[in-house]
């Protein structure tokens, strides 16, 4: 037993030198400047497959969310609420509560889950884990480092949008057959609020309250004053400027025009569409820049 135990951790520290070594030997290892050339031009791609790779540790957690929120969501305010709605005004914007508040509950929801993941984690990876340091000590960038931050996440809402959007139809609230354009309204619209956020949440040393200040008083005014419910015309003039100024509601509107072909002018879908890339463009931007400073590029 005792030679046993002392070959054993031998045998495991040569495999992996063996392997190493077959796989140099056979000519497949690019040459290390190629390597590089690589991490300089594909960098942040490199970031986004090691984040969906350190995701796969609670992917079950994940998955669960995604499915129950939009379930508990359409069940309570699409047909508790909505029957309530219907049973008395009718209908809301010419259609059924369900459908009109379907789509807006998509867009809001994956915003909402922007909070969690560009917030404790940006400063994670800076402070309490340091994950951005490893990859940083490769030729790949800061630079590349924000970016494959965002798009990993955005990739995951891709998935979270697309299985809320199957709920939509299965639950009869999404009439339209462009209805699946709701998937990358809502990622843009994700990105046009977690570009700014990823940016301010990179410039803090140490997280005293201000995650918690933007939870409750910029992510849940957004939900609840943005047009989430009911029309934003319907709101005193003094608050529709939530409404005018949140990411929200400018990917609710054309999230509705989507799933039911809510009816705007031309020029405010434009302006939709040009808000929300603006924020979103911006927020990659000012992010670059500050994760090259942090990090001393």
């Amino acid at each position: 037993m005792t030679d046993h135990t002392k070959a054993h951790p031998a045998t495991v520290d040569r495999a992996p030198v063996a392997d190493l070594g077959r796989l140099a030997a056979s000519g497949r290892v690019p040459a290390p400047e190629v390597m590089a050339g690589r991490a300089r031009r594909w960098g942040w791609w490199y970031f986004v497959e090691s984040w969906l790779l350190g995701s796969k540790a609670w992917a079950v957690s994940i998955l669960l969310y995604m499915v129950v929120m939009p379930l508990l969501y359409l069940v309570a305010l699409g047909l508790g609420l909505g029957n309530l709605v219907d049973s008395g005004a009718g209908s809301v914007d010419g259609v059924p509560y369900l459908v009109f508040v379907g789509p807006a509950l998509l867009v809001s929801t994956v915003v909402m889950s922007v909070g969690g993941e560009l917030t404790y984690p940006v400063m994670a990876g800076f402070k309490w884990q340091r994950l951005y340091y490893g990859p940083h000590a490769t030729p790949v960038t800061p630079e590349q480092i924000a970016v494959g931050q965002l798009v990993g996440v955005m990739i995951r809402f891709v998935v979270q949008a697309a299985i809320f959007w199957a709920l939509l139809l299965i639950f009869d609230a999404a009439p339209s057959g462009w209805s699946w354009l709701v998937i990358p309204i809502a990622v843009l619209t994700a990105a046009a609020f977690g570009g700014p956020l990823q940016a301010y949440a990179a410039t803090l040393e140490d997280e005293g309250y201000q995650f918690a200040f933007v939870q409750r008083f910029v992510i849940m005014p957004m939900f609840l004053f943005a047009g989430t419910f009911f029309p934003l015309s319907v709101m005193p003039l003094a608050l529709q400027w939530i409404g005018w100024v949140s990411p929200v509601w400018h990917g609710t509107q054309l999230a509705r025009q989507a799933t039911y072909g809510a009816a705007e002018p031309l020029w405010l879908t434009l302006t939709h569409v040009i808000v929300l890339v603006a924020m979103a463009a911006a927020g990659v931007l000012v992010a670059r820049r500050v994760y090259a400073r942090r990090m001393g590029s």
